[in-house]
């Protein structure tokens, strides 16, 4: 009985580990996904800006204001929806190792 359960337990450890492990890499990926989406939002600004420098108009103005203002909510959408897959993949691998744990231990 004491060597099966040091048995469970070292594989309890190493579930755990390889879990935190493969939540470390979601995160990671996160982060870099949302760096990027931040650099390309202010890029995308600053170029909004750049053009409303120049109108000689307010229907000009307007136009690009607009233009832009329909770039932020659909880039917004689709970044949203990349980071939910980010996040639904990293909780998939993150509990795989802890599953694969439990049925072992069965």
């Amino acid at each position: 009985m004491g060597q099966q359960a040091q048995e469970r337990m070292q594989s309890g450890f190493e579930a755990a580990t390889s879990s935190f492990a493969e939540a470390n890499k979601g995160f990671q990926a996160l982060t870099a996904e949302m760096m990027e989406y931040s650099k390309s939002a202010f890029d995308n600004a600053i170029r909004t800006w750049e053009q409303l420098i120049g109108v000689r108009s307010l229907e000009q103005a307007i136009q690009i204001q607009s233009d832009y203002a329909k770039r932020v909510y659909e880039n917004h959408m689709a970044e949203s929806k990349k980071l939910s897959e980010i996040t639904v993949g990293m909780v998939h691998d993150a509990s795989k190792p802890v599953e694969d744990a439990s049925r072992r231990s069965r």
